[in-house]
């Protein structure tokens, strides 16, 4: 398609973003023949454009502070289902909608918490967030020969999702789209895994006034049982095909790119 192709270190993890592990993702995409236009954009030298960017939302009332434990949480949603008698809403992921238990909090109440050392994660309104952009949000899709379609993004299903962590003032979803925005991308190439995600990066976007890129979402590179390739599983990596004999060559016709 004639495109520049960008990389971004999304290091907000400060657990799991080692240096080695950041060279190794530079070493394997040159060794695939992949090049990239430097510098190369760190998420970690960006905290403060995401901290002004809920900053932004909470001002508006978009955004609010959560203390909530996941222990806390996982107790209300039992709550509620056991008096409601209905399991409680569930995520794409699969996890809990927030069942809202810091979401009317005065300011007096939270300062009391921060006072007594309570670190917040930040949660979006998702039901304000939505009245002040109700949509319809469609997002632009495209394939490996760039035809395109149109989806519509449905936010309503992910509830008060979690936009800056307690560790750094970003999530995944705040932090993309405003570094799509800056470093103006256009086409964005990611898993299948990430197809529902859309739903709030295209709210996100309506909200902070950011465009918004076209998507590709493809499918998952999978080891010869079907499952997903996973560090946490032990499957093979790229140094690993690598040390085993493996060409470039090799590794681009496996997944359908000889």
């Amino acid at each position: 398609m004639g495109g520049r192709i960008l990389l971004r270190i999304e290091d907000l993890d400060p657990v799991r973003s080692r240096p080695d592990l950041i060279a190794a993702i530079e070493a394997d995409l040159i060794w695939l023949g992949l090049r990239f236009e430097r510098p190369v954009l760190h998420q970690s030298s960006r905290l403060d454009v995401y901290r002004d960017a809920i900053a932004s939302l909470a001002e508006r009332g978009f955004a609010y502070p959560c203390f909530c434990s996941r222990a806390t949480m996982s107790a209300a949603v039992e709550t509620l289902e056991a008096r409601t008698g209905r399991p409680w809403p569930r995520d794409p992921d699969g996890v809990p909608h927030y069942p809202g238990s810091c979401r009317d909090l005065t300011n007096a109440e939270i300062a009391v918490r921060r006072g007594a050392g309570a670190l917040p994660l930040w949660r979006l309104h998702g039901e304000r967030a939505r009245a002040a952009a109700p949509g319809p949000h469609r997002w632009t899709t495209f394939d490996a020969f760039g035809d395109t379609g149109c989806r519509i993004a449905e936010p309503h299903r992910w509830g008060d999702v979690v936009i800056g962590r307690r560790d750094v003032p970003a999530s995944y979803h705040l932090a993309v789209v405003i570094d799509d925005d800056a470093q103006a991308v256009t086409h964005v190439v990611r898993g299948a895994d990430l197809l529902a995600a859309t739903d709030i990066h295209v709210l996100l976007q309506a909200l902070l006034g950011l465009d918004r890129p076209r998507y590709h979402h493809h499918a998952l590179v999978r080891d010869g049982k079907g499952d997903k390739l996973a560090k946490s599983k032990g499957s093979e990596s790229l140094a690993d095909l690598r040390a085993a004999g493996w060409t470039a060559c090799d590794v681009r016709a496996q997944v359908g790119f000889g």
